[in-house]
């Protein structure tokens, strides 16, 4: 029984058709399916019913997926044990945030692939929140704060952010001095999320309004540097804008708290591990740059926001 054809059928089965198994496996639907036709041949039974919205598992198809997913992992398990000098193998399906990834983290995965001639790595790029298990990720690294679910995170480096705005925004509807006065200035966020501030070691939560949203740091900066209002940003994405003025730092007084990457994998006993290898790799390149292009940032100092003060801060338009 060929072992490829075993990972293709589970591949199909996890994705809920052939199309979506063969674009996770980044093969031909052909491929797909004649890998299956041989492993029902070899079986004896018909292990998915297809139908012209995809393809759904019968009940022996049900039985024999976890005995093949099984199969699968302890196959990899066994090949990683033999490799020589400990060299992984297999796939590494990973999901990397657009922001800070292509830049940032890209060489890290780079580096792995370049390391373990033996693996395939597969990363997609996307600021979506993707469903690991659904849609057949391994792991996926993730910026900010982490939200409680049932997935297993491990924190590598942290990240530093700031609220910054326009010198325009400020100079048209003045700067707010405390988390209260956010309640009259646009917000430019991800969506409906909580902003965090610091007052010396307490914690305030507030939940700004805003009429434009991203889910992608680098346009919340456009945003920002167009005049539409006050934004959170990591300090990799502004520190050349704050560097030139054309953004300015606000209520400094009240910093948000360090966020983090996280390396976030299925739960399980173990990681695989391709995935603690990942993770050490990451750890290590963030022990030698203790956050995402921050050095450059903190190397040069950014302008002071121009003050204009209110009795209560002029409400965006």
């Amino acid at each position: 029984m060929n072992i490829e054809d075993l990972r293709i059928f589970v591949e199909v089965a996890d994705a809920g058709g052939v199309s979506s198994a063969a674009r996770r496996l980044g093969v031909s639907k052909s491929i797909v399916s004649r890998a299956l036709l041989r492993l029902e041949e070899e079986l004896g039974v018909q292990l998915l019913a297809r139908t012209t919205r995809g393809a759904a598992l019968t009940e022996a198809g049900s039985t024999f997926r976890d005995h093949a997913a099984k199969a699968c992992a302890e196959i990899d398990l066994a090949r990683e044990t033999l490799s020589p000098a400990g060299d992984l193998c297999g796939r590494l399906r990973i999901a990397v945030p657009l922001t800070f990834g292509p830049t940032h983290l890209a060489p890290v995965l780079a580096d792995m692939a370049r390391r373990h001639p033996q693996l395939h790595v597969h990363t997609s790029y996307t600021d979506r929140f993707v469903d690991l298990i659904a849609e057949g990720f391994d792991c996926a690294i993730r910026i900010g704060y982490l939200q409680d679910s049932n997935l297993v995170a491990r924190r590598v480096g942290p990240i530093y952010g700031k609220l910054v705005a326009s010198p325009d925004y400020i100079r048209a509807h003045g700067s707010p001095e405390s988390p209260e006065d956010l309640a009259a200035h646009q917000a430019l966020m991800q969506g409906t999320e909580a902003w965090q501030l610091m007052d010396g070691d307490k914690t305030i939560t507030v939940r700004p309004q805003g009429r434009f949203k991203a889910d992608n740091g680098t346009a919340l900066a456009a945003a920002a540097l167009a005049g539409l209002g006050i934004a959170w940003i990591p300090d990799g994405i502004t520190h050349e804008h704050l560097a030139s003025g054309a953004l300015v730092p606000v209520m400094t007084r009240y910093p948000p708290p360090p966020a983090a990457v996280y390396v976030i994998r299925p739960p399980g006993h173990l990681p695989a591990r391709k995935i603690r290898v990942l993770t050490e790799l990451l750890v290590a390149c963030f022990d030698k740059a203790p956050s995402l292009d921050i050095a450059k940032a903190q190397a040069e100092p950014a302008p002071a926001a121009p003050t204009r003060r209110h009795t209560r801060p002029k409400a965006a338009p």
